[in-house]
């Protein structure tokens, strides 16, 4: 099984451990909540028993569908949003070499409303083969659905509407909704966001799964990390979500507001911003909820570290730590030494690396930010499965801890209707009305 540590000696100079262990009841109480489907929101706990309900039927399709686009597409671009993109780009931006061309390389569009992003991707893919995976449940979302109807003119206008099809997959709802009826109408293939997994748990389904295989990598170890990680935890020998969540908590009652979650890696940098969706929507609610942000270090060393080291105390830190890397790199010798480096000769770079995560921890933690350390034995499929499940676990139960239903998210409606009424959008004739009588 991955192995995943979490070590919280460096939160308990902050919160007493008497303190998280007067919470053991409360923690209980809602991993009880979660796991019996008891609690707010259980109508989208499809995820909990997700890994082991993934048969090797679907991920041999999902792989064949893979090496179809794979074989006829120099591009493929996955259109969608928030948890509809946001798991697949941060297992392929971990996984893939960031200065190796890739065949077929896969790009993402339909998170945003910048017309100058969507034009400069029209003229990339002018000329190449290509190919979309549209992810929507509704097909209705206004990010995705205007980027899909451009890519879509743009598939069919140069391949014609039958090759188009082919080289067009949909994920979306089983029975309903726009993109339901139209990939029905235009015979795309297809596969199903099941009904009871929210977007920002998805990416173990074949939202996240098939432009995973499309870039080239083990999905089933990626399900398989996933399932050992969720088959520990529901039988009780592994509590790391329980002292993740629990950890969190006892240092937001402490006063501690904000969490950044920290690597050391650059292949990481995208699972942050996976993760910050996940608590972020899932806790950020009822005037409640701990902020989540990410650095990459030593990057932001040189540019967030000021603050972190000495600025307001609300914070505390999340440390992914990464036992093993891929590769092994020497320190050369120079013989004028003019850099002063020499004393680092003969050292692998990942020793530099890891005692700067071990300073830098130790500097935050002497300036009053608690740390979390979470480690992986290293990055590959196998443990991004078991960090993506143990840190979807881990928000479940946090989110009951914090009273809060952790599987909605009503408040990101609220620029959806002030865009629509601006816009004009039929049905929202007495909005339109009101917000332009409210900006003059």
């Amino acid at each position: 099984m991955s192995n995943i540590r979490v070590n919280i000696d460096d939160a308990l100079g902050t919160v007493s451990e008497r303190a998280v262990e007067a919470m053991a009841t409360e923690v209980r109480n809602s991993v009880r909540t979660l796991v019996e489907g008891t609690g707010e929101g259980n109508d989208f706990l499809g995820w909990i028993h997700l890994p082991e309900e993934i048969d090797n039927s679907l991920i041999d399709d999902i792989n064949a569908t893979a090496a179809r686009l794979r074989s006829e597409c120099e591009v493929v671009v996955v259109v969608g949003i928030g948890g509809s993109y946001l798991g697949a780009k941060a297992v392929i931006e971990a996984m893939t070499n960031p200065f190796e061309e890739t065949k077929p390389r896969v790009v993402f569009a339909g998170h945003n409303i910048s017309e100058d992003y969507l034009a400069q991707l029209q003229q990339y893919l002018e000329g190449k083969q290509f190919g979309v995976i549209v992810i929507s449940k509704s097909g209705t979302t206004t990010e995705p659905a205007i980027a899909f109807r451009l890519l879509k003119a743009q598939l069919e206008a140069a391949a014609g509407k039958e090759a188009a099809a082919r080289r067009i997959v949909a994920i979306t709802d089983a029975k309903r909704g726009a993109l339901r009826t139209l990939a029905d109408n235009e015979g795309y293939t297809t596969y199903v966001i099941p009904d009871n997994v929210g977007g920002r748990f998805s990416v173990l389904t074949p939202v996240g799964l098939l432009p995973i295989a499309v870039a080239g990598l083990d999905i089933k170890a990626l399900v398989e990390g996933a399932r050992a990680r969720q088959q520990a935890m529901l039988a009780g020998s592994d509590k790391s979500a329980e002292v993740y969540a629990t950890t969190r908590n006892a240092l937001y009652r402490s006063g501690k507001k904000i969490e950044i979650l920290v690597n050391f890696n650059p292949r990481l940098h995208y699972f942050g911003e996976w993760w910050k969706q996940l608590y972020g929507e899932s806790e950020g609610k009822d005037h409640k909820g701990i902020y989540p942000a990410s650095v990459d270090f030593s990057t932001d060393l040189h540019s967030m570290g000021q603050w972190i080291q000495e600025g307001e105390r609300t914070i505390f830190e999340t440390v992914i730590s990464v036992a093993n890397v891929d590769h092994e790199l020497r320190i050369p010798t120079d013989a004028e030494n003019l850099d002063g480096l020499n004393f680092l000769a003969g050292k692998r770079v990942d020793e530099v690396n890891k005692m700067a995560e071990l300073g830098t921890r130790l500097a935050h933690v002497d300036g009053g930010v608690p740390n979390i350390q979470v480690t992986i034995d290293r990055i590959d499929e196998a443990n991004l499965g078991a960090l993506i499940y143990f840190f979807e676990a881990a928000c479940g139960i946090s989110g009951y801890i914090l009273g809060v239903n952790p599987f909605n998210q009503p408040g990101v409606e609220a620029y959806k209707r002030n865009m629509f009424a601006l816009l004009a959008k039929p049905g929202y004739e007495a909005e339109t009305a009101a917000i332009r009588e409210r900006i003059g």
